[in-house]
């Protein structure tokens, strides 16, 4: 395989009949997927569009966020898949910056597509994908209209085949330049380690605009089936385990903290899981000791980023030990994937010895091309190969990570440098916790202070005294918090991520500056 397209043309030849997605009432067979990615890509040309314009999609999960991917692959295009949780502002910002020449518009959101195509001039087509809206062109009739027939646009697998943007800590999205090469490097490194097969069904629940979407990909290159979500809702999630015998699924630590607590958890027979991943965010470990503990050793994690699209890191069932002496490896993100490289190195970019901590650094080819149109933050991240990610970390002598924090998170209190990760470990070991965020907040005396923000349990009860003493039976005094907060519920991100810096903004309101 050389690109994205090349999965639907290869299982259509070996396994055409077989399932390839299921939505909803729709079930969509292998040699379907690759006959309606080859309507879409032969209607996208034939409107004018050319090799390298980019498409941008704003729409919930579907099977038709899907095609439009590989419409787009098979006809030399770029997907740009847009976070539709952001703001106007936002949104705009990306389709001006990416110049996408079109805009694939999903159901509830045809009045928002419809202000952004007022003020992108450069806009030459929009497409409803699952409703008829006034000036727009419709998928499904533009796929009758079309061949199904191979498309001859020839697609090489440094060609970029998605621009996806990521918000990062600070400013407005910035896109990130993702090849064919990368994609796939990315995806089969997964595929080896997660050892995904044709006999698989995983949920797909998390966003497809995000590059979570290398779950679906990595089981349509195995020959598997993807059951996909239009959200991530508890309930639903549990009832299609159940009725479509799911064997795997990816979600973020916070969809897990839900689930194990549902009520109704054991109402439904989840007994088809063979496999649950966790990504995105650190699990807190005594949240993953409970999963553990009621699904038993069927755990794994990734660690990575959009710029590694997203393979950095793996940790595997069997290094899910709840004791003994390996159950240290739960605070891991895991070892190096197989075709990714990866060093804990100081601000020079020096590898330094294992137990120190040091910048986490990855290279291989599923590194990214770069930012879309920004040279300059390309050369900062990417250095001689290298992609500085960020993240502060340590790496013992049998090539584990163990991953301390944002470097931009990091607390400087007194002169002493605290972790917000490890105050939020000890926070939701306390049974009256539900979630926690920490992070710095304006001190007088000391410059910044640990702070937390906690939610509680239902029917749960915990004073600010109590939470603080707690913390300090388990940490040093100055890595306690010093103020604790209650708040009704977390900020989090599209994909269930709780977002520090939002909260941290909330701690520096009326601040002149935060510091990192």
């Amino acid at each position: 395989m050389l690109t994205l397209g090349d999965i639907c043309s290869k299982h259509a030849r070996l396994s055409g009949n077989s399932e390839a997605l299921v939505f909803g009432n729709t079930r969509i067979t292998y040699a379907q997927l690759h006959a309606r990615s080859n309507r879409l890509a032969h209607a996208l040309l034939g409107q004018g569009l050319a090799k390298g314009d980019r498409i941008a999609i704003l729409s919930e999960n579907s099977h038709r966020f899907v095609e439009c991917y590989f419409g787009a692959a098979k006809a030399g295009l770029v997907a740009t898949p847009l976070n539709f949780r952001l703001t106007e502002r936002d949104l705009l910002h990306m389709l001006r910056d990416s110049e996408a020449s079109a805009m694939f518009v999903g159901e509830g959101f045809e009045s928002v597509a419809s202000s952004l195509r007022a003020q992108s001039p450069q806009l030459k087509i929009w497409i409803g994908l699952d409703t008829k809206i006034d000036g727009a062109l419709a998928y499904e009739s533009l796929l009758s209209e079309s061949s199904a027939a191979d498309v001859s646009v020839e697609v090489g697998e440094n060609d970029l085949a998605a621009l996806v943007y990521t918000g990062g800590t600070t400013g407005l999205p910035k896109g990130v330049m993702l090849s064919h090469r990368n994609l796939l490097s990315a995806f089969i490194s997964a595929n080896m380690l997660f050892k995904f097969s044709a006999r698989d069904i995983t949920l797909m629940a998390l966003p497809l605009f995000h590059v979570a979407f290398w779950q679906v990909f990595c089981h349509l290159i195995a020959g598997a089936c993807v059951v996909i979500l239009r959200r991530p809702e508890l309930g639903l999630i549990l009832r299609t385990i159940e009725s479509e015998r799911c064997t795997n699924l990816n979600a973020v630590p916070t969809l897990y903290t839900w689930l194990i607590d549902d009520p109704t958890l054991n109402a439904h027979d989840l007994s088809s899981i063979g496999l649950m991943i966790y990504s995105g965010s650190p699990m807190p470990e005594e949240v993953l000791r409970k999963c553990i503990a009621k699904f038993g050793p069927i755990f794994a994690q990734g660690y990575g980023l959009t710029e590694a699209a997203p393979a950095v890191c793996f940790l595997a069932p069997e290094d899910h030990e709840l004791d003994g002496p390996r159950s240290h490896l739960l605070k891991s993100a895991g070892r190096e994937m197989t075709l990714t490289e990866v060093r804990i190195a100081d601000a020079a970019g020096n590898a330094v010895p294992n137990g120190t901590p040091g910048e986490l650094l990855a290279r291989g080819p599923n590194i990214m091309l770069g930012y879309w149109k920004n040279e300059a933050l390309t050369h900062e991240r990417l250095q001689d190969g290298w992609l500085r990610t960020g993240d502060v970390g340590m790496m013992d002598d049998q090539g584990y990570v163990f991953l301390l924090d944002r470097k931009a998170d990091m607390i400087v209190t007194g002169g002493e440098n605290v972790y917000p990760s490890e105050v939020e470990n000890v926070l939701f070991s306390h049974p009256a916790v539900y979630e926690c965020l920490v992070s710095s907040a304006p001190d007088s005396r000391w410059g910044e202070r640990v702070q937390a923000a906690v939610v509680l349990k239902p029917g749960a009860s915990a004073s600010a005294a109590d939470l603080i003493e707690f913390c300090k039976q388990k940490l040093a005094g100055y890595k306690c918090p010093k103020h604790v907060e209650f708040w009704e519920q977390l900020p989090k991100s599209p994909v269930g991520k709780l977002l520090r810096k939002d909260v941290k903004s909330v701690f520096w309101r009326g601040h002149s500056r935060s510091i990192n």
